[in-house]
């Protein structure tokens, strides 16, 4: 054998035996079948599809509301050196007995008198019925909320996670007992406030000591289950007795939404554009192209946007954790629960949906799917869950799942945009030509406005701290 590469005899037989042309000489005098330029990135954007899209004219959308109170439920963020978790100084104003109060250097002391406590699963925080004299913050984890049942069982009355609190009485008032258990439920880090440890600093801080004393002689304003200022109104009697007088208090700072842009600019030669244009119009793919990212863009903001987005706009009374991590049917008719009054549609990531499906069949149950415009949705309870892979996933395979009403008749959520715009190309989104520099490069600008808005609190409810990827 030597070294060059041996010769196929059969092929070349075969060569010198061919009757007619080959198909890949032939292929070189033929028009081939081309297909438009394909990208991946495209998907469904059913968020876009079914949002109703309201026209904001002067740029801006106003959202009067009824007077509301704070309630003083929201969350206390922590933060961590390694293992040990401190309280954000500034957080504590959300508690309602530290509301408006800004003394940085005795929110600091309070933060300074918070000690650190883990608790495995199952544990109990605190027993109901034994005395209260601490404020407890959940730092990390998931705590079960337990009382009596109508039956003499326990029952759930709630479920904490991250950044929720209890025990805020027992800071300012004696003889205070716990009127609920809490067990963690995961492996838990919490954070007690002793009420001596309040005290200590009250005591130094003659700022903190007048504005609890402005709480204590401050009466609370009427107001309904939702916070908002009570309308007065009288029903079921008889006679002529005297009717109360009322009126609805409204906001005196409504939120406004400014549309936010998207925008780039499409470079294409000229050269390009003359010459390479057939079959298919050049700038024409490379606007199609670019129009789909940006709207891929678009439905990315609508949903992560820290100012509008809507992870970052439910109302922290609107935001529950799953019981045990996999989205369970259980799980979804909490969430249904937050958003009752006529709810349109779940969004979710494509793998969140898979985990629910998962927890179905586990349980035997197969939900039916609905027929939305032809397609067959996945539904649970008659209400369908669409997919959307702008939810992020975090590093530890969690994310959320979204349930909105939308309409402003259903005072929902509404998409925001202005139409008209000066060479608009779709609705909402213009292509304008901006020239061609010395190098021959035409440049077209590519905008589109937009934003979203949530009518009221109850519009949208968010399930969070779903696992995907726990193991059967």
């Amino acid at each position: 054998m030597t070294g060059t590469e041996p010769v196929n005899v059969q092929d070349d037989r075969a060569e010198q035996t061919r009757l007619s042309l080959g198909t890949g000489a032939a292929r070189k005098l033929a028009t081939t079948t081309k297909t438009p330029p394909q990208m991946q990135g495209i998907t469904s954007r059913w968020l876009l599809r079914l949002l109703p899209w309201v026209q904001v004219s002067g740029g801006a959308y106003r959202v009067n509301r009824r007077l509301t109170y704070s309630l003083g439920d929201g969350r206390i963020t922590c933060t961590n050196t390694g293992a040990q978790v401190r309280v954000v100084p500034g957080e504590l104003g959300e508690l309602p007995l530290l509301r408006g109060f800004q003394d940085a250097e005795a929110l600091g002391q309070v933060a300074d008198r918070f000690a650190q406590r883990e608790y495995a699963p199952g544990e109990l925080i605190v027993e109901s019925g034994q005395p209260a004299d601490q404020l407890v913050l959940i730092a990390h984890g998931k705590v079960d909320k337990l009382g009596a049942g109508e039956y003499g069982g326990q029952t759930v009355l709630g479920v904490l996670a991250d950044g929720d609190f209890f025990g805020e009485r027992a800071l300012t008032e004696a003889d205070v007992v716990w009127e609920f258990s809490a067990r963690a439920v995961t492996a838990c880090t919490v954070l007690t406030l002793p009420r001596q440890a309040f005290q200590e600093v009250a005591d130094r801080s003659a700022l903190l000591r007048a504005h609890l004393e402005q709480v204590r002689n401050q009466p609370e304003p009427p107001r309904n289950s939702h916070g908002e200022a009570l309308v007065e109104v009288a029903s079921g009697h008889v006679g002529e007795p005297d009717l109360p007088g009322t009126y609805v208090d409204y906001e005196l700072e409504p939120r406004e939404y400014e549309l936010s842009v998207a925008q780039t600019v499409l470079r294409v030669h000229t050269r390009v554009a003359d010459l390479y244009n057939e079959p298919m119009d050049q700038v024409e793919q490379q606007l199609r192209l670019t129009i789909e990212e940006l709207r891929e863009r678009q439905e990315h903001e609508l949903v992560n946007n820290r100012d509008f987005g809507l992870l970052h706009n439910a109302d922290l009374r609107q935001r529950i954790p799953t019981r045990g991590g996999a989205p369970t049917p259980d799980d979804m008719d909490e969430l249904l629960a937050t958003v009752w009054k006529d709810p349109s549609f779940f969004l979710a990531h494509p793998r969140a949906i898979a985990a629910f499906g998962r927890e179905c069949s586990r349980r035997g149950l197969y939900p039916q799917s609905v027929d939305v415009g032809g397609h067959h949705v996945p539904a649970w309870r008659g209400v369908p869950i669409f997919p959307c892979n702008k939810l992020p996933v975090s590093p530890t395979r969690t994310t959320s799942i979204l349930l909105m009403r939308t309409g402003e008749q259903n005072q929902g959520v509404v998409g925001l945009h202005q139409t008209g715009l000066p060479d608009e190309y779709q609705p909402g989104l213009s292509v304008r030509f901006m020239g061609i520099s010395e190098k021959a490069i035409i440049s077209y600008l590519v905008s589109t406005y937009f934003s979203t808005a949530v009518l009221v609190p109850d519009a949208l409810g968010v399930l969070e701290n779903v696992e995907i990827g726990r193991e059967g």
